[in-house]
């Protein structure tokens, strides 16, 4: 299998399964509701896990959750804490409804306090940081290899951070910030009281789980710089080959800009999910090339409940054979950079039933082969309707089937009386 690296330019080979593959990709920083865009790196990395695991490999998904950060002490001063852990609670939950299950891992910033200290205490060992009045620094200078992942030259780096007299170089980064007043949550390291800076806190996470090399490391493209760069940065500098392959998936675009809590076009994850359903939000991310940005919209997500409910009507008809080499032809289009456009293109073409499911299974979207349980109460008015066409009262069967429509149902009549079928 083969997937572009950011790194490298390139599409690198994965090694042969069973591999290992092992996987890290970046979550959310939780001071708010997801929005749908935070959703991608997690969708896609646990469809390339499932992927992987059901060729033989052994792969292997860690996903963290940033928890102690500037955005959550900005978002609830005083109360950084307790905001953090609910808006976990809110990203567990949401992501939860995706019903693709778990990543093997989730660690916690806050629950990975002492290799993060220890990770800070080597880089100062070997000259590659230095303490400040409670802060801590990493020296760009000293590491000849900064901007390989992001392309960015050493003379042009800016981190996007406060300035601070304290920095030895206006291009270094912070790695351990002094606690401020008004911040409720530090902790004690022998430069001073403080707490992580958010790339530190991906570097330890990382070799806390892998160890000091790895195969993929996957986030937004947001990402790239200078989180990714200052990680590389970071365990590179110890020696640490860290990550192989760099995966960056597209952002989302809402009326043709990025969706960002910054711009302020956000729908929340949650929104998404009870307003279009998880299967409609599944196939507007399988029909995206994941290194590409994905239109989030009433039309595009119109266009994938239409593809969902093609799916149900495949299985609501008789299974037909697929030609020969069908499941191969899938299996080259997710071989080749995970092209899921191109296998659900293939998938349209199926009749199938088993081979169709165990598909769509991959993609946590199995159920669009079971026919959900209509309400007691859609079933009442399927049953009145049927009685009105026995005594050919049909414009009262018209009305109830609009009755029937507008609970978001579809009445069929089929040899042996009727089938309900959900319209989304």
């Amino acid at each position: 299998m083969q997937l572009y690296n950011t790194l490298t330019r390139r599409l690198d080979e994965l090694p042969a399964p069973p591999g290992p593959v092992r996987m890290y990709f970046c979550g959310p920083t939780v001071y708010a509701r997801a929005h749908v865009g935070n959703a991608r790196p997690y969708v896609i990395g646990m469809w390339l896990h499932s992927w992987l695991r059901s060729r033989g490999y052994e792969a292997t998904l860690v996903h963290n959750i940033t928890d102690v950060n500037d955005k959550i002490y900005d978002a609830a001063p005083g109360k950084s804490a307790e905001l953090a852990a609910r808006a976990t609670e809110w990203y567990l939950q949401d992501t939860g409804d995706l019903g693709l299950g778990r990543p093997d891992r989730m660690p916690q910033a806050t629950e990975s306090i002492p290799q993060i200290v220890h990770f800070i205490e080597e880089l100062i060992a070997r000259d590659f940081a230095y303490a400040r009045e409670g802060d801590v620094y990493f020296r760009v200078a000293r590491y000849p290899d900064y901007g390989q992942l992001s392309g960015q030259r050493l003379d042009q780096v800016e981190q996007g951070e406060e300035p601070s007299p304290l920095k030895e170089d206006p291009r270094d980064f912070a790695l351990w910030k002094a606690t401020k007043p008004g911040e409720d949550t530090w902790w004690d390291a022998s430069w001073g009281r403080g707490r992580p800076g958010w790339h530190i806190e991906c570097s330890a996470m990382a070799e806390d789980a892998f160890g000091p090399v790895f195969e993929i490391h996957g986030g937004g493209i947001d990402l790239v710089f200078p989180h990714h760069e200052n990680e590389l940065a970071q365990s590179r500098a110890l020696g640490h080959p860290f990550a192989q392959l760099w995966m960056h998936n597209g952002l989302l675009e809402f009326t043709g800009e990025k969706m960002a809590k910054s711009v302020g076009n956000v729908v929340t994850l949650r929104e998404a999910l009870d307003e279009w359903g998880r299967e409609t939000l599944l196939l507007l991310f399988l029909g995206s090339h994941w290194r590409k940005p994905m239109d989030f919209s009433d039309e595009t997500l119109a266009a994938a409940a239409a593809r969902g409910q093609g799916f149900r009507e495949v299985f609501l008809g008789p299974s037909e054979p697929t030609p020969a080499g069908a499941w191969e032809s899938f299996e080259a289009a997710l071989e080749d950079d995970f092209n899921t456009p191109q296998a659900l293109a293939l998938l349209h073409e199926w009749r199938d039933h088993e081979l169709l499911r165990r598909a769509l299974d991959l993609f946590g979207l199995g159920s669009l082969a079971e026919l959900p349980e209509a309400p007691a109460d859609v079933v009442d008015l399927a049953q009145r309707r049927q009685r009105a066409r026995a005594e050919r009262d049909f414009d009262e069967a018209d009305r109830l089937r609009a009755e029937i429509e507008s609970h978001g149902w579809e009445a069929r009549d089929v040899a042996d009386g009727y089938q309900l079928v959900p319209r989304r």
